[in-house]
């Protein structure tokens, strides 16, 4: 009982530390804002080169690629579905294609850091709590690739325009549908938790971004979106992703003590958090154990599907640890504190980075922002769901 009672207490004190860093982070920005409000009202221009990006807060289509006189960008109207996907347009097709070949694509460019989720069902009030942190705590311009069922569309762009104008200024957004290949599309639909295998498919549909951070609906920063943005630079050239190990301590590992299908390293490697190099992600050829041949990113998924499907039980996270179980290699691996989950601290504490540094990012799997089982989990993700901008961040967050 002592042992359980010592790693909550750890939790907590990680958790204080933490959320202290994110109030001083919000008090900052705050501040800025109050700044660049001023210099606007003395007509004074600021050091920041960016627009608002309203024209980029719509969907792709008609009424997402206006030019600023009011004329429509060349796209003709054509619906995106699992069997018409959006690698199989054609380039004049309203889309991803077009947008980026609209005069708004240098928007995208490499200043602003990209970052990517995947929302079905009921993760709208989630996935909009966790860009609210990525956008609190970062310093440079963020661009927002949002994969969401149809009906949240309308919710996620109306919450996103909602936001103060001055808040808006730091990142774009685009959303788009869910789209996988034909062949068996509900089967990747359904093969974890609803639409998680998107992210497999993310350098197919995202072709002109070169790198990209993946993060789960369930995730907050709590540090700027730019420091593990940074990781990118410690790649070697082999190199294609990054990702935390699924456990640190192996005795409580599930992947050692349970998979039936090969995983990286000793624990495995916990997808919810990760960096991509996609051009390389979609260049490379990867060793696999069905052909005698490499195999390239889109060749590779459909045939390790039907060989593990019935072995695997986290799904797309299982395929990312098997392809890099044969090209290990091409994984970058960061520390747990970029990753930072209940295992690390429910058996007592076992992520030494987070006890040295604190935790940069928290992943809340497994519902603990919505439950009792994790209070110190819960107390963060409150705290910032609850946030109105322009409120004291000190006096508002610890009030919560």
């Amino acid at each position: 009982m002592r042992c359980y009672l010592q790693a909550f207490l750890l939790c907590l004190v990680f958790t204080f530390f933490s959320m202290l860093y994110v109030f001083s982070q919000l008090a900052d920005t705050l501040e800025e804002d109050r700044d660049s409000r001023r210099l606007k009202e003395q007509g004074i221009p600021q050091r920041s080169g960016h627009d608002t990006g309203q024209l980029l807060r719509k969907m792709p289509g008609l009424e997402g690629l206006r030019h600023r006189d009011g004329e429509v960008d060349r796209c003709i109207s054509q619906s995106v579905s699992y069997w018409n996907p959006y690698w199989r347009l054609p380039a004049d097709v309203c889309g991803v294609n077009c947008f980026l070949e609209s005069p708004l694509r240098g928007r995208s460019g490499s200043g602003r850091s990209h970052l990517a989720v995947v929302a079905c069902g009921p993760r709208l009030e989630e996935t909009l709590t966790m860009l609210k942190s990525a956008v609190l705590l970062s310093k440079k311009p963020l661009h927002f690739h949002i994969f969401a069922e149809d009906d949240l569309h309308d919710s996620f762009r109306n919450a996103l325009d909602s936001w103060p104008t001055i808040v808006q200024t730091k990142f774009d957004f685009t959303i788009y549908p869910i789209t996988f290949p034909s062949e068996n599309a509900k089967e990747w639909k359904k093969l974890f938790k609803p639409c998680a295998s998107q992210r497999l498919f993310l350098p197919l549909i995202l072709t002109e971004v070169d790198s990209l951070i993946y993060v789960d609906t369930d995730i907050l920063f709590l540090q700027p979106v730019e420091d593990i943005w940074s990781l990118l630079s410690k790649f070697n050239s082999s190199h294609l992703a990054a990702m935390a190990p699924e456990h640190e301590e192996p005795r409580i590992g599930w992947y050692n003590r349970f998979a039936r299908h090969p995983y990286y390293g000793k624990t495995g490697i916990n997808s919810g958090v990760m960096l991509m190099n996609m051009t390389r992600l979609r260049e490379h050829f990867f060793k696999n154990d069905m052909t005698a041949v490499a195999l390239k990113w889109e060749e590779i998924l459909m045939p390790l599907l039907q060989k593990y499907k019935l072995n695997i039980t986290w799904g797309d996270q299982d395929l990312l640890n098997i392809i890099f179980n044969q090209n290990p290699e091409s994984l970058y691996v960061f520390p747990c504190q970029w990753n930072y989950r209940p295992d690390h601290c429910i058996y007592g504490s076992n992520c030494e980075q987070a006890e040295q540094e604190g935790v940069f990012i928290l992943h809340g799997n497994r519902g603990v922002y919505h439950d009792d089982k994790q209070p110190a989990f819960r107390a963060v993700y409150e705290a910032i769901h609850k946030y109105q901008f322009g409120e004291n961040m000190e006096t508002t967050c610890w009030s919560h």
